[in-house]
């Protein structure tokens, strides 16, 4: 059996390629939009890749199933355990809908189907024997977003991002069922999970890329909180804010969009149109052209962008070319090729910051854009609070002229609050470059 997992650190994703060698047949888990990688390793292990499957409507990246039907004539598996509301639409027609305990073979390797709700409806893994390697136990479990290493899925996105009203109550029930179905599995299965550390589909993922069952049993807290109350409580609290992109791909996951296709960008001739500087933020303090904001092309660029793009909203990239190429393609993993034009940096606007240990904590004025949890545990008593994510859509509640300071926690977010807060017209606004946890420190 050949076996090779796909990390993409942009989307803080897992995807599988597992293939027979017996009959050069191979199939893709949880794929992404760019089948590039998959082809490339099929042709060089001389295997076709003949099938593919999901393990959910996926929230955070553009699922590239309904691309492996087309551009490659595969068969594909996704989850039939939705109801009509919930369940995939206008899919190719060589889509087969498999429900608990259907089995799906790849050459000599099995994969058994397991309905394990929780993190969505319809959520399901795949357990893995290698059959053609004299095998009459299984190996591993795709387990997508349901086990991760040191966490399980989170139950409240159909809540917060496709507002369906009580759904995570119902979730997390469901997931502690889930919890106890698989915990009757051999300890030796491996578990293969869709995310790593940095994916919002959970609280606190795990940094290793793949775990055995007998090991999450023994660290992971799902698997060690036997009251179903606590269990639940426990999941459903403190969960992060979906970024708003998280609605959009569920809707795109469901429906399905076009077809991946590579495109150029040209330089804009718009100034007009809303523009991402894709710099360092110190880069971007330093000068930067006023109003435009500024998401550094790093690892959380997908989850930072995700909260203001609007995906019928066409918008520049700023940065050298070759990053502003790299940082397109990043974003057609989610669903998103609306990038019509680039720009070069500009020094036109230097940002005029403070130093956390400089501020009195009697200013007033202050704008924190941390999350709703930070506040709550501690704040400057006359701060305003809004939400970074929430800046575009909210009304700021001070008047364009004013002195405003804005901070965040550690002073990355309120990088982004600065070029925000200049796009809807505000011209004094002063950066705390270290955030509220230096604030704090020095009182």
């Amino acid at each position: 059996m050949f076996f090779k997992q796909f990390y993409d650190n942009d989307l803080s994703q897992a995807s599988y390629l597992v293939g027979c060698q017996r009959t050069g047949e191979a199939m893709i888990i949880d794929p992404v939009r760019d089948l590039t990688r998959y082809i490339e390793v099929a042709d060089n292990e001389g295997f076709t890749i003949t099938q593919a499957a999901e393990t959910h409507i996926h929230a955070d990246f553009a699922s590239g199933i309904r691309d492996v039907a087309t551009i490659l004539n595969a068969n594909i598996y996704v989850s039939g355990e939705s109801d009509e509301q919930l369940n995939y639409k206008d899919m190719p027609e060589q889509t087969h809908f498999v429900k608990h305990q259907d089995i799906i073979r790849v050459g000599n390797i099995k994969l058994e189907v397991l309905h394990t709700p929780g993190h969505t409806p319809e959520s399901i893994s795949f357990l893995l024997t290698d059959v053609g390697g004299s095998s009459s136990v299984p190996m591993g479990l795709f387990s997508g977003d349901f086990v991760f290493v040191g966490d399980i899925g989170r139950p409240d996105l159909l809540e917060k991002a496709a507002q369906i009203t009580g759904s995570t109550e119902i979730s997390a029930q469901q997931m502690y069922q889930s919890i106890q179905v698989v915990k009757n599995l051999p300890d030796h299965i491996q578990i293969w999970p869709g995310h790593g550390a940095g994916s919002p589909c959970g609280k606190s993922l795990g940094a290793v890329p793949m775990s055995t069952l007998g090991y999450e049993k023994m660290n992971n807290w799902a698997f060690n909180e036997s009251d179903e109350t606590k269990f639940i409580e426990t999941l459903t609290s403190n969960q992060p804010e979906p970024p708003h992109h998280f609605a959009k791909m569920k809707e795109i996951n469901q429906f399905g969009m076009d077809l991946y296709k590579p495109y150029n960008i040209y330089p804009s001739l718009d100034n007009e149109r809303l523009a991402f500087d894709i710099r360092s933020k110190e880069a971007f303090h330093g000068g930067h052209i006023e109003g435009t904001i500024n998401i550094p092309y790093d690892k959380n660029f997908i989850n930072q962008i995700g909260w203001y793009l609007n995906f019928d909203q066409a918008i520049d990239l700023i940065g050298d070319k070759d990053t502003v190429d790299q940082a397109k393609v990043t974003l057609q993993l989610i669903g998103f090729e609306n990038v019509a034009g680039y720009r070069l940096p500009q020094s036109t606007k230097l940002t005029t910051s403070i130093h956390s240990i400089d501020i009195t904590g009697e200013e007033q004025n202050i704008l924190d854009v941390r999350t709703d949890e930070e506040w709550e545990n501690s704040h400057l008593s006359q701060a305003i609070h809004i939400p970074h994510g929430k800046l575009m859509v909210e009304e700021i509640p001070f008047d364009k002229n004013d002195k405003i300071y804005v901070h965040c926690q550690s002073g990355v977010r309120s990088s982004i609050a600065v070029g925000i807060l200049e796009n809807k017209g505000f011209k004094n606004v002063i950066n705390i470059k270290e955030g509220y946890k230096d604030i704090v420190k020095n009182k």
